[in-house]
């Protein structure tokens, strides 16, 4: 494995990228990208697994490659990194970057809990790196056609909004791996709702604003994996709007649904997180706008981070809404 790489920018013009944790994620949703988007490079990536590493970068045509994280996070070629392993070393690895003063590109969820992800902000405080959560489908064009109609008042006034995900046991929004760690509380944090409820939870902040209060249960009824299967939970935002939610990962094939509705004083936005159309229903009237996401579908989030750290746009999503979207996985689940 080469050790050194003639690529060193002493001024941040270019982002040098390493990857920690490039595992299915990173294969086409994000790593694809990082070479796609202008002033950025994919400069080193990393696995425990040094064939399985080695793999990724000879394939993906990456420089370097490596089987410890200090290791690429001590080559000084590499200024900004991306964390993709699970939840339980996001802490950990987003320290030791921040430490050493390197951009972060922090994968959803932030960490394992509340509690980690302050301390990652705490650190960030004192780092003169910056740090992004990738919350990517903020940067979606559906979706930001979505916040769009909601700030241009399409509906009027928003007053509440609805979440319904509802999966059977065996669900194809949940990527297969060998040790299944997204239902393991310990590495992922607890189970699929974690995994996926950043996802609906972030958009919400994005769309709606910040919290007042958040109430939940959760429960784990299946017993099919050491984690909670069905989570309900109530959010006060601070304007007054109200959203509940409800995640179910034991449900009958046929209950399978995946919904977002936003009310609004002249009508409603009905959207599927993971889908491509939204439903516009106003005073009667009805209109469908369909949607295709990109290959590399984190592509607008990187670019976007990038020109962040480059100092070209405001944070796509900052340490500190990545923490509230924490607090109330929570406040939901604890």
């Amino acid at each position: 494995m080469p050790k050194t790489i003639s690529i060193l920018n002493k001024k941040m013009n270019t982002i040098n990228w390493g990857i920690i944790g490039c595992g299915d994620v990173t294969e086409v949703k994000s790593g694809p990208a990082f070479n796609k988007v202008e002033n950025s490079r994919l400069v080193a990536v990393m696995r425990r697994n040094g064939e399985k590493a080695k793999d990724y970068a000879e394939r993906h045509k990456v420089p370097l490659w490596y089987d410890n994280a200090d290791d690429l996070l001590n080559n000084e070629a590499i200024n900004t990194i991306y964390i993709a392993t699970p939840p339980s070393s996001h802490l950990e690895y987003a320290l030791k970057a921040l430490k050493l003063n390197k951009n972060v590109y922090l994968e959803k969820p932030m960490a394992l809990n509340a509690n980690e992800a302050k301390q990652i902000c705490d650190v960030l405080k004192s780092s003169n790196a910056k740090l992004t959560v990738a919350h990517y489908r903020r940067q979606l064009p559906m979706f930001l056609k979505v916040k769009q109609l909601i700030d241009d008042g399409e509906i009027g006034e928003v007053r509440c909004a609805d979440i319904q995900l509802l999966q059977p046991l065996k669900t194809d929004m949940i990527t297969v791996t060998e040790d299944n760690w997204r239902a393991n509380k310990s590495i992922s944090g607890g189970g699929y709702f974690h995994d996926l409820a950043p996802h609906q939870l972030d958009l919400i902040y994005y769309f709606l604003g910040d919290y007042k209060a958040a109430h939940g249960f959760a429960i784990n009824q299946s017993k099919t994996y050491d984690a909670e299967d069905v989570v309900n939970g109530i959010i006060e935002l601070k304007n007054g709007i109200q959203c509940r939610g409800l995640w179910a990962f034991n449900v009958n094939d046929s209950s399978n649904k995946d919904e977002l509705k936003i009310y609004g004083s002249l009508g409603e936005i009905k959207l599927s997180i993971f889908g491509n159309q939204i439903e516009i229903t106003k005073n009667g009237n009805f209109k469908c706008l369909k949607f295709k996401h990109p290959e590399n579908i984190q592509h607008p989030m990187i670019e976007a981070t990038v020109n962040y750290f480059l100092g070209k746009q405001d944070n796509p999503c900052s340490a500190h809404e990545g923490l509230r979207v924490m607090e109330i996985i929570d406040a939901f689940s604890s």
